[in-house]
């Protein structure tokens, strides 16, 4: 981006120059994205005034200012970057961490000495590079000095110059209606406050002061979850732009490598034939197969797992050809095979039926040898799994184990059925040893990090979970579309996909689609700094794994900042201080200059040994592997051509040790963050703090599906796990209400959002309590609301009518339905009052006092239908809260009827008020009701008599022991009787 020092325009490539009062010119205040007044003036002529970087409107004002010249700009920008005091950095593109936020400006430049002590290696490389140019011909020569911006103008197709994705923001009718209700629904809040604490309720203070601390959480609660979604956007992208700009006939495709990365741990939980459908979903995208790796993490070191891998290899030397030969979607077998739909729709080739018939006949034979591999591991012999060459496998004592690596496809590896090279297949299994913490997944994915660095090293990473398989063939180019664009990727960490999933009845009775998240929250994460990552579905960038910051970031001094961390408003700056934190691409210069390998150390004399001693500095932050410091700082990716190809599996070997990490910042500041279960969560939070943008890709055909838990029990164990991850989150040192505050780069409504994803699990106390509310004041005779005053009924109706409202408009803009809305609101009542109540006392068990507790799920009933599982009965400790409060209110109910009969007309209208806050509890924990009673639409006849049993003998008994008269004092009688005279 830089010239000189001088900063240019993204689109032109010419100087953006100034303002008129000496500032930079700057179209987007936002995130002050670089773009000259010329092309500014065509992107309105064009009808696009927004930001194509991060979607904000352009600052049209600044089209009126006088232009100013330029001339002088680059030489001070030169001059201030040759007088600024430079650290003995040991590069300059440091690895960043949020606690210096790498705020100061020494650390971005490196040391000068630096660059005389590589001198000599730098003349070495040149030297090399000399030799390459003078060997290439002369045409290739002059077209190397064509700069690509030449290149793209000279191309006939229009759409390589054409944007590769755009913006779409909400119609403005929509968002600025929902916007004002929101607001009006805050003053509603304020008022409704107002009137709760001046009103007490003096006969049952308790009870009021309890709901009015459980009300005030909720609307807490509620501005951090609805203030996130202020700015929801759409993006759409360009598929055929993106080919028609990187895949130019008669030359080599230049789309971006990506690394595939599956993982699964045991075979047994995790059916190798999931986990297979979904490695045939990778091999088989739409992408050029010498860009594709995929590398699966066996966690646990099973030979269940590497030999259906063999298997799937061998079945993938046909089922590659099928899908790219008729385009098929989706390009996983089982899932394909399945559908209830026309196969026959769109295929025009006379010989598809022929073909189809024939490889589904060969799937269905994989599938008998697959089966045939589980049914054989079911029993492990006593002296432990052998190969088919008689050796011990590895692998036996999963906990105890050297690593394991094996390379199946690729381009030195088998060809499919018609010799076309297939995508590299990697299986990967890290080493453990006992006395080591593994870090269990997020180990597992840092292993293939580092993995994938020394074998393919593509500068973009796709991780799955073994239960995902590709959905849509052309996920790689969808994210292509964002990672690749010179304007709008150049600061994205990565694009998260939504999930979706197989698999769920149509009512989606425990909302396991999460619509609402993915639909509604997602997108309006989107409009601020991107959404969270969701632990699957995730391209990254490579480079931001590595801790680095962004390119082009704005960086806040100390010395000059008067920003507030909370807002992230931008302080004002001197201008020529402004452009040096802006634009330091100088940096590239001196990162490529730190491009070398350690193992030459020995061809350099003793001073040139001494001088470059000081690469060790990134065996601290890296490991001690000089093939995978050396990857670390290709951008572009690929092995470096120092290597030798022949050493590259035990340089493998050795980056998946387990000690490698040791005294390193793996899990600290680099990879997958360690600390939490959800370390997803965790490890974008960390992009997002450095200053990285992520961006939400929704294409029209979901890119990727899975399966989800669809019983009651087991899906309760799974919001278990979320909420313990955000409890662990809350109670560490990367708790997002105070963790990277100092640095201004995570944006106030980013930050709003990362705190309802840590504290949404406390909300379970308030809730249990408040659902208890209604019957202890059917029971009692009591109220939590004073007699009602007009004035008090008209806040509580603009309350009800608020929350109504601000849900429809959601639903406009969002495209979601209410039915999923519904779902969403129900199970939030039921996950916080089972789920996350246990995981708030076991993360403060498991944080504070060291104790880790264990829920066990028993089956007790099985169905062999469609939806079977969705029927099962576990019996988890779970069950008890909601239960409890199920039984509760119904009695409450029952009370408070009785009641009503014995005291006559005037207790009919106190009555209305208690015993509709009871049927709203009832109505919310309707679906976990139904999951209790077992088959759908089957309530087994006795329960309906027990419960019309129970509820007569409840209310018989309610009437005979009328707790609500009241009864003297058998003292007071006594005395009565002394004094009467009988």
């Amino acid at each position: 981006m830089m010239q000189s020092g001088a900063p240019i325009c993204s689109t032109c490539g010419e100087q953006i120059g100034l303002r008129a009062n000496g500032d930079l010119f700057m179209a987007c205040h936002e995130c002050n994205f670089p773009i000259c007044r010329a092309c500014l003036e065509y992107e309105i002529k064009e009808e696009r005034r927004i930001c194509l970087r991060c979607g904000n409107p352009y600052d049209e004002n600044l089209l009126d200012e006088a232009e100013t010249k330029t001339s002088g700009n680059g030489s001070a920008i030169a001059t201030h970057l040759e007088n600024t005091p430079r650290d003995s950095g040991i590069h300059a593109r440091h690895v960043s961490t949020v606690s210096t936020v790498d705020s100061e400006l020494n650390d971005e430049y490196g040391n000068p000495i630096w660059k005389n002590r590589v001198e000599s290696w730098k003349d070495k490389k040149e030297k090399k590079s000399k030799k390459k140019k003078d060997e290439m011909p002369k045409a290739d020569e002059d077209e190397a000095r064509i700069p690509p911006q030449q290149h793209m103008e000279d191309m006939p197709n229009a759409e390589v110059t054409e944007p590769l994705s755009v913006v779409i923001p909400i119609e403005r009718t929509k968002i600025t209606s929902y916007r004002i209700i929101i607001v009006v629904r805050l003053i509603i809040l304020a008022l409704f406050f107002h009137y709760r604490l001046t009103n007490p309720v003096n006969s049952a203070f308790g009870l009021w002061i309890t709901s009015v601390i459980c009300e005030i959480w909720f609307a807490f609660s509620w501005v951090l979850d609805q203030f996130p979604k202020w700015y929801p956007i759409n993006r759409e992208t360009y598929v055929n732009r993106l080919s028609a700009r990187y895949e130019r006939p008669g030359e080599p495709p230049e789309l971006a490598a990506v690394d595939f990365f599956v993982s699964t741990v045991d075979p047994l939980k995790e059916p190798p034939l999931i986990t297979s459908n979904t490695v045939l979903s990778i091999l088989a995208l739409d992408y050029p197969v010498d860009k594709v790796s995929c590398y699966v993490s066996d966690d646990g070191a099973a030979m269940l797992s590497f030999e259906s891998l063999v298997e799937t290899a061998d079945f993938a030397r046909k089922w590659v050809p099928f899908c790219k030969k008729f385009a098929i979607e989706p390009r996983a077998p089982e899932f394909y095979f399945s559908q209830k739909i026309d196969y026959l729709k769109d295929k025009v080739q006379p010989s598809f039926v022929k073909e189809r018939r024939a490889m589904k006949r060969d799937y269905e034979e994989f599938k008998i040898r697959i089966n045939a591999l589980v049914a054989k591991a079911q029993k492990t012999p006593e002296e432990g799994w052998t190969m088919q060459d008689g050796t011990p496998w590895p692998g036996n004592n999963t906990r105890d184990h050297p690593g394991m690596i094996q390379v199946f496809l690729g381009h030195s590896g088998a060809r499919d059925i018609e010799g076309n090279e297939l995508p590299r297949l990697v299986y990967v299994s890290r080493e453990k040893r006992p006395g080591y913490q593994h870090h269990k997944k997020a180990g597992a994915e840092n292993a293939l990090v580092r993995v994938s660095a020394v074998l393919t090293n593509a500068p973009f990473i796709l991780n799955l979970d073994c239960d995902h398989y590709v959905n849509n063939s052309k996920a790689a180019r969808e994210a292509m579309c964002f990672l690749m664009d010179p304007v709008v990727g150049q600061d994205v960490c990565y694009v998260q996909f939504p999930q979706r999933f197989d698999g769920i009845d149509k009512s989606d009775r425990y909302a396991n689609r999460n619509i609402v998240f993915f639909d509604v929250n997602m997108k309006g994460l989107d409009g601020i700094q991107g959404p969270m990552y969701v632990g699957t579905g995730c391209v990254f960038r490579r480079q931001a794994l590595y801790g680095y910051s962004p390119p082009s970031k704005p960086r806040s001094l100390p010395e000059s900042s008067s920003s507030c961390s909370w807002c992230c408003c931008p302080a004002k700056k001197k201008p020529t201080k402004d452009l040096s934190e802006v634009y330091r691409d100088a940096k590239r210069e001196e990162l490529d200059a730190a491009i070398f390998n350690l193992r030459d150390l020995d061809n350099y004399d003793e001073y040139e040994r001494s001088m470059l001693i000081s690469q060790t500095s990134f065996e601290k932050t890296f490991g001690l592997s000089s093939v995978f410091i050396e990857s670390t700082l290709m951008e572009n990716g690929g092995v470096p051509e120092s290597v030798n190809p022949s050493t590259l599996i035990k340089e493998a070997i050795h980056v998946i040790s387990c000690g490698y990490e040791e005294k390193t910042e793996w899990g600290k500041e680099i990879g997958w963050i360690y600390g939490s279960v959800t370390e997803d969560i965790l490890t974008g939070f960390k992009m997002h703090c450095r200053g990285w943008r992520s961006i939400y890709c929704m294409p029209l055909r979901p890119a990727f599906k899975g399966s989800a838990p669809i019983n009651l029990s087991d899906r309760l164990h799974q919001v278990l796990r979320w909420a313990l991850g955000s409890v662990e989150i809350f109670l560490s040192r990367h708790c997002p209400l105070w963790y990277g505050c100092g640095g201004g780069r995570l944006k106030w409504l980013q930050r709003l959002a990362y705190i309802n994803t840590i504290v949404y699990p406390f909300t379970s106390l308030p809730l249990i309590a408040y659902c208890s509310l209604p019957a202890i004041c059917l029971l009692t005779g009591k109220f939590i609301i004073p007699t009602l005053s007009n004035l008090a009924s008209m806040l509580f109706l603009g309350l009800f009518l608020s929350i109504i409202i601000t849900s429809v408009l959601e639903l406009r803009w969002s495209g979601v339905s209410i039915e999923d809305l519904w779902r969403n609101e129900q199970f939030w009542v039921i996950g916080g009052v089972s789920a996350h109540l246990f995981a708030v006392f076991q993360g403060l068990l498991k944080m504070l006092a060291g104790f880790d507790t264990n829920f066990t799920v028993t089956a007790k009933a099985a169905d062999d239908l469609e939806f079977g599982e969705l029927y099962i009965v576990k019996w988890t400790t779970l069950l008890i809260p909601p239960t409890t409060l199920l039984i509760v209110n119904m009695v409450g109910v029952v009370a408070g009827f009785s009641d009503a009969l014995n005291k006559g007309y005037e207790a009919w209208g106190p009555l209305f008020g208690k015993v509709f806050f009871a049927f709203w509890v009832i109505l919310h924990l309707y679906p976990f009701l139904k999951g209790l009673m077992g088959r759908q639409n089957r309530t087994p006849t006795i329960v309906v008599l027990w419960s019309v049993l129970l509820a007569s003998v409840f209310s018989l008994v309610w009437v005979r022991i009328n707790p609500f008269v009241a009864r003297p004092d058998s003292a007071t009688i006594a005395q009565n009787c002394i004094a009467i005279d009988c």
